[in-house]
Formats: structure tokens, sequence, C-alpha cells
């Protein structure tokens, strides 16, 4: 199995339908191809990738004492992955999305903001990581207000005090947050895996490259940023005159189902690669296969059981 990696983050359910036109708000009754139940949240969805790929996996997350989260508990359990008792709460409902995906694998949710897919904090936590654990994984930062800059910063500093490699997901800034917002945090990062739009919202920079160096002049060790059907930019190096800028491309003829869940795929896919002590090309290549294999069949994590 390799190394041990720690995912942090929310874990929801998935009620996902595809496809889905706007046709749906016009009828009493509107036929899909599918409509079913997945496990969802990009801690979930992170943590299900790299155990379907053979990875020693921990999810740190909080879950209602309800039938959802029963529901989540038991298949995250399933896929092999550990998880305590302790993420389950008496005070907190879990989380619910409806994902209409449309044609084309364009999708659109519809969240329950009282639940607990931003509910996650510090104090929901368990110190010190298992001695096990290498890699340390923050599934999206924004996604959970309880962890601002000092929250994130006290916990990666745990994590390094463990020496633990720290790794960082991201969604896009709720409140206008820039780079130097987080730059505390930011520090301790060994990789962080933002998509183009997110990376040029945070450093207010026009292109993916120029973000790119913002965010390794905020301490950031190695930046990896999710492009799309372009592949991905990877730039490193804390030295501005010695810095390792390149692409990797998108996989080739690749059939667009459903787009949910595909970053995290990337992300868990160069996780998986890191832990096997690949360079860094070989993880990004490794990525961009995961998150093309995310996108040709409908839900998140699907494709790792198929």
């Amino acid at each position: 199995m390799g190394k041990g990696i720690m995912v942090i983050g929310a874990a929801i359910l998935d009620v996902l339908a595809r496809p889905v036109s706007m046709q749906v708000f016009e009828k009493g009754s509107h036929p899909v191809e599918e409509l079913r139940l997945e496990v969802g949240g990009d801690a979930a969805n992170e943590a299900l990738v790299l155990a379907g790929l053979g990875k020693n996996v921990w999810l740190q997350t909080v879950l209602g004492n309800d039938m959802a989260g029963r529901m989540v508990l038991e298949s995250l359990r399933e896929s092999g992955i550990k998880i305590s008792d302790n993420c389950v709460r008496e005070d907190i409902r879990t989380g619910i999305n409806t994902v209409l995906v449309q044609e084309g694998g364009e999708r659109s949710f519809l969240t329950d903001p009282g639940g607990s897919l931003r509910k996650l904090g510090p104090e929901h936590l368990t110190f010190p990581f298992e001695k096990a654990i290498d890699i340390l994984s923050l599934a999206s930062i924004f996604v959970s207000p309880g962890f601002g800059a000092a929250e994130m910063e006290k916990l990666f500093c745990r994590a390094k005090e463990q020496g633990i490699l720290v790794c960082a997901d991201m969604t896009k800034p709720k409140n206008g947050e820039q780079e130097k917002d987080i730059a505390g945090a930011l520090r301790w990062v060994d990789y962080f895996f933002p998509n183009r739009e997110e990376a040029c919202m945070l450093t207010r920079e026009a292109d993916e490259e120029k973000a790119a160096v913002r965010l390794l002049n905020a301490g950031v060790k190695h930046v990896v940023i999710k492009c799309g059907g372009d592949g991905c930019l990877v730039s490193a190096g804390e030295d501005a005159a010695h810095r390792e800028l390149f692409r990797v491309p998108a996989v080739p003829g690749v059939r667009c189902v459903d787009t949910t869940g595909a970053g995290d795929s990337f992300t868990a896919g160069f996780l998986a690669a890191l832990s096997e002590g690949k360079n860094l090309r070989q993880c990004a290549e490794f990525a961009c296969v995961c998150g093309a294999k995310a996108v040709e069949c409908a839900g998140a994590a699907r494709w790792v059981k198929m």
C-alpha cells in the first residue's frame, strides 16, 4: 500500500441525476438515464479514489447521526477507508447535494447550507495523527469556515512537527480572499492543487503561469494547477532563478460524461503517485489520467470501482 495518507474535509451524500436539461423546470415529471445516490464531498472523493487505487487511507470529517450519515459512513468503511466513530455528531445533520448533470458533462448543484458540508472545524479533528501517516491532504481550502488562515496554519504546523508532507486543494474564495491572506498557511504547503480559475481568483492574476509564480512567492513548494481539457501546469522551486515550470497535456480522446469530482480524482491520482516515490512529472501525468477517467463516467469516484 505504500505510505499512509490522511485526507481532511467534507463527506456528504450526493443525489445524482443525468442528463438534465432546462425542461426539468417546465414539466411535472422529467425522465433521466441515471438517478442514484453516491458518497460525495471533496475529502470523501479523494479518499475513495485513493482507497480504490490500493492506498492506505484515513479520513477525518464530520457527519450527522442520521440516515444519510450512516449511509456515508458505511460506504466509506466498505471501501477500506479508516474513519473514526468520533466523526458522528448529534448537533449536525449530514449534508445532501443534488447534482444535476447536463448533456456534455457540466453540472450544477443544489446544496444544503445548513448541512455538514461546511461544518468541519479543528474541534472535530483528532491529534496527533497516526504514526503511519506520511501525507496529509486538506481537501479544499475555503470550503469550511472553521478552517480560516490561523486554523490552517496550526493544522499544517502540527503535521510538519510529525514529519508529514502537507498538501492542499481549494475551491473558489468565498469572501474575496487573496494568497496574502492565507500566506501563513501556504508557507507550510508542499503541494497545492488549485484549478486555473481558482488560482487566478486567489492571486488576482490573468493567467495560470503568473498565478503559479505568486503562489511560489507565498511559500508553496510545488504548485500544480488543474487546467481541465488543457491538462495541468506544474511549477516548483523556492529560488526564482532556478524554478521548474512545465505543462502536462490532458489525455486525448476523452468522452466527457460528468465533470463531478474530476479535480478530486486528479488530486488523488497525484497523491497516489507521490506516495509511490514518483517524480513530479510522473505524478502530474498520472493525475491527468485519473482526472480523465473520472469524467468518462457519472459520479465523482465511481470510475475507480469499474
